[in-house]
Formats: C-alpha cells, sequence, structure tokens
C-alpha cells in the first residue's frame, strides 16, 4: 500500500514543464504567481491530498525527547546538492565512472567522489525519504532554518533554530563560558536572525581565518594602546552610561546594546577564547587540501576553516552549543560534471568530503564528559534545501531543482550506516518512507530531531510573540503533524502508520 500510494503521490509531482501546478520545475515567477493567489501553502506543499486535508483534526501528544547531544553542527549545504549523485546514488549512463560507485553494506555510495566519508559511513546515518514543500532558494534555506513556512506571519519573525536553542540553554552559561551559544560560520551573514527574540539570541557570525578574531584584543601595550587602555576607556563609558543600561528609560533596546557591550567585553583578552578561532596550516591542509589559484598554492578553504572552528567550539565548551555552517555552491543547473571547475560537484564534493570527514574523526577521537566521545555528545546533521532532478542530465548538462532530497545524521546516539527510506530506481520518488511516521520526512521533522536530541521540547508554544498568536517551536508538533525521526536514534518494533493517518505529511495552513 505504501508503494501505490507514493508511487502515486509522486507522479503528482513528476516533471510535465513548467505548471506551477505539477512541480518540480516550480519556479520563482510561478511560485509568487501562487503565493498572490493565496493558495501557495496549498498548492506546493507535497502529499497535501484531499484525505490529508479531511484529516486534519489530530489530538495533543507528548514530546518524545532523546536528550543525547549537548552540541549541535548544522551544516546547509546551500544551492540544493543532487542526490542521486551522492547521498541517494542512483547509476545510470551518466554517472561517470570515476564516481566509483562502491556498495557499503548494501548501500551504494560514490566512493571516488567522497573517499574519505566512504571509510566513515559507519558514523553517519542518511534519511532519503525527505520531501521539500517548494523549490524556491531563499524560501527554501529560510525555511530549513526556522522550521515553518517564511510566508507566513509568524514566519515572517521566526527566529533560527539556533535562536530558539541560544534561549534555552542561555541560562545555563558559567562564568568562565564566554562565547554566545549560537555561533555561523562561513555565511557573510546570510542566515536568519533571532526574529522577535531578543537580540542576544542572534548568531554571532564569524569568518573564520588562521589568525583568528582580530577584534579579540585593542591595539599594544608597546604604542600605549593595550588592554590597560582599553580596560581605562571602557571603565569610563561604564561610569558615565550605566544608569541606561540597567532598567533604561530608553527601552529593551537600550539594555540589550549594553549587554552586547558587556558581552564582547568578557571575549577580549581570554586566551581560551581567543585559541578556539585560530588554527594551523597542517589543520588547513587536512580539512580542506591546497589547489592552485594562479601560480600560487593555497591551503584549505572556508568549509573546511568551519569545520576546525566547529570543532574547536566543541572541544572548548566555552558556552557554544548550536554552529551552523554554511557550504555554498551547489546549484548545478550546467556543466554538473565538468572536471576543470572546482566550483561544479566534484569541486563542492572535493571541499565536503575533507572537511566533514576530518571533523568526524576529530571528534570521535576527542574524549566527552559523558564516558564517550565528542562525537557522542554532539548531533551532526547536514542537508540541502531541496534536490535536483533525476536521470540523465539535463540540456544543459546539469540538473534542475526537485522535491526529492536527502538529510544525514552524524554523532549523539545516531545510528550509523543506517539508511531510512528506499526511492524508486531513478530516485524520482519515495517508496518506502523507512520511519514510524510512514510519511516523507520534513524540514519541521528535522527541527524537532534536533531539538529532541538537545533535550528540548519541540512542542513547546510561547505566548511572548507580537502577534499574540502563540510561537510553536515546530508549528503543530503538539497535535503530532511532525515529529523527531527517532529512529535515526534505536532500531524502533512498532508498526508502521498509514500513509494516510492524521500525522501524514499534509502541512496545516492557518
Amino acid at each position: 500500500m505504501a508503494n501505490k500510494y507514493y508511487k502515486e503521490l509522486n507522479e503528482v509531482n513528476a516533471p510535465r514543464g513548467n505548471s506551477p501546478l505539477t512541480g518540480p520545475t516550480l519556479g520563482r515567477r510561478d511560485f509568487f504567481k501562487l503565493a498572490g493567489a493565496g493558495v501557495a501553502g496549498a498548492m506546493v506543499t507535497t502529499g497535501m491530498t484531499p484525505e490529508l486535508l479531511a484529516a486534519s483534526k489530530i489530538s495533543a501528544i507528548a514530546p518524545s525527547l532523546i536528550n543525547s547531544a549537548r552540541y549541535c553542527i548544522f551544516v546547509l549545504m546551500a544551492g540544493a546538492p543532487s542526490s542521486v549523485d551522492t547521498f541517494d546514488l542512483k547509476q545510470g549512463s551518466w554517472t561517470p565512472s570515476d564516481f566509483n560507485p562502491t556498495s557499503f553494506s548494501g548501500t551504494m555510495f560514490p566512493q571516488g567522489l567522497m573517499p574519505e566519508l566512504a571509510k566513515q559511513m559507519n558514523k553517519f546515518a542518511i534519511v532519503r525519504s525527505m520531501r521539500a514543500p517548494a523549490l524556491v532558494h531563499p524560501l527554501q534555506q529560510t525555511w530549513a532554518q526556522i522550521a515553518r513556512g517564511p510566508s507566513s506571519a509568524l514566519g515572517k519573525i521566526a527566529p533560527n533554530i539556533g535562536s530558539v536553542i541560544s534561549l534555552e540553554f542561555e541560562s545555563q552559561r558559567t562564568a568562565n563560558q564566554k562565547l554566545p551559544v549560537f555561533v555561523s560560520l562561513n555565511t557573510n551573514f546570510n542566515i536568519v536572525g533571532p526574529g522577535y527574540f531578543n537580540g542576544l539570541h542572534a548568531p554571532f557570525d564569524v569568518t573564520p581565518a588562521p589568525t583568528g578574531l582580530g577584534s579579540l584584543a585593542h591595539g599594544t601595550a608597546a604604542t600605549g594602546d593595550g588592554q590597560a587602555a582599553f580596560e581605562a576607556r571602557y571603565n569610563a563609558l561604564k561610569a558615565i552610561d550605566t544608569r541606561l543600561r540597567t532598567n533604561s528609560p530608553l527601552g529593551d533596546d537600550a539594555m540589550t546594546m549594553g549587554s552586547f557591550y558587556d558581552r564582547g567585553k568578557s571575549m577580549m583578552y581570554d586566551p581560551a577564547v581567543d585559541a578556539v578561532f585560530k588554527f594551523t596550516t597542517e589543520e588547513q591542509i587536512r580539512y580542506g587540501g591546497t589547489s592552485m589559484v594562479g601560480q600560487q598554492t593555497v591551503n584549505g578553504n572556508s568549509f573546511g576553516n568551519s569545520c576546525i572552528v566547529a570543532r574547536n567550539l566543541v572541544k572548548g565548551n566555552l558556552g557554544t552549543r548550536f554552529i551552523h555552517i554554511r557550504h555554498d555552491g551547489w546549484d548545478h543547473h550546467d556543466d554538473i560534471y565538468d572536471t576543470a571547475d572546482d566550483t561544479r560537484l566534484r569541486g563542492r564534493a572535493k571541499e565536503f568530503d575533507l572537511g566533514m570527514s576530518s571533523l568526524l574523526t576529530d571528534l570521535a577521537a576527542t574524549p566527552g564528559t559523558r564516558g564517550g566521545t565528542l562525537l557522542d555528545e554532539t548531533l551532526i546533521v547536514w542537508m540541502g534545501e531541496f534536490g535536483r532532478t533525476v536521470g540523465p542530465l539535463t540540456g544543459q548538462n546539469g540538473r534542475d531543482h526537485y522535491f526529492q532530497h536527502f538529510a544525514c545524521f552524524a554523532g549523539a546516539g545516531v545510528t550509523g550506516g543506517k539508511i531510512i527510506g528506499t526511492t524508486s530506481a531513478d530516485g524520482g520518488y519515495i517508496t518506502e518512507p523507512g520511519w514510524s511516521a510512514n510519511r516523507p520526512a520534513q524540514y519541521e521533522d528535522v527541527a524537532a530531531t534536533i531539538y529532541s536530541a538537545l533535550g528540548i521540547d519541540y512542542t513547546t508554544t510561547r505566548n511572548d510573540d507580537p502577534f499574540g498568536r502563540g510561537f510553536e517551536y515546530v508549528p503543530f508538533a503538539a497535535q503530532g503533524a511532525w515529529e523527531p525521526i527517532n529512529d535515526l536514534f534505536v532500531r524502533s518494533s512498532a508498526p508502521p502508520r498509514s500513509p494516510l493517518a492524521p500525522r501524514d505529511g499534509g502541512r496545516r495552513i492557518g
């Protein structure tokens, strides 16, 4: 029954030109046509059938918390990588021979494309039954970070998942934990912020460099403008405006800015904080390799550098709990297999392979605080915003946008080597969802999984949003619409639900 249902569901979304109602060639123009008509949410949501709409009345449920992680590293593979060339490999006449498709315990993987991760398949799990609700890059990248439709009223003010985690863990910070709970790397500020939350829960955005953060020190003692001079000036400032920073008559914004100053000051001239953002040439090469730019050899790359700093943040235990890394460049509409252009699939995959495999290796080799390793205490998630078309390449030798995609999970008790979900021979549709909800997994389920692993109640509703509607960490999770992918962590013996049960993938609108 599941096979038949998911085949029919995907046939609705099979390629049929550029119709706004059939996808997966739904583009920006068509999406905004639908949005303007006020029906975008219903039409672009994969799996919105009459049966699902009729089954919208759901009773509240208790959350299921894994509580296995102290940290989370979330990697957004921006641009949308091709599933059928990477983590849901499908062989065909189009597959380059140097991808060297190899079976690892029955799982086909492009060993030639990502040789280092191929050696570590026992450390991560792959969810192959992911489905995106639309195919517009900015929309879906935002959706993945806030776990709800960005065009909804609450979506427009929703905080990043990392900001929610910051809010939850801020009170647990100790005196020596001087770094923000939420740190973002390699985003160039292209990241969702704290929404309506206090600005203290915004991401601390860093572009990693081997020399670290230059802003952690001010001048030098030799010039008379070093730490002593800085401390004197800062104390003078506080003497002038302390009364405006606490219970300020100027309001919350002034107090928040005062807190920013204090937190920034606490990070300065601290050797432990300074060390977290620095790394060696050897580490750069191990995490990112070398490349030639003109006649010059360049060590490492921005993604590898970010993985080093993410490792350091976890090892340092200086207050950071959620780390967002952005890895750009996966939007391969043309020449996807070009061997001479590092911005094509081979170049992106090489960067990702070296950086992620080294991160897994180092965390797995570092003792944790609970008797295991730091990898046992760190949930790592990597995914794109959607997938790419399957089968032979397009006329431009590339792959276009597609609903079907993947998400990978490692650490924090995730069963390494596990594959959740199966897809058709060409990767075009789901044949079995492979997890207890018995439906395609979506961004909201990934968010619920992250919260659950960190011990955060993903069914929480806050009653402090400016609209007075109640802000849900994961919308409708309390009614069972979305849930953690617990099958990642345990081998569940529970029978799968019917694909048309109330928890199925139809997104409630409202």
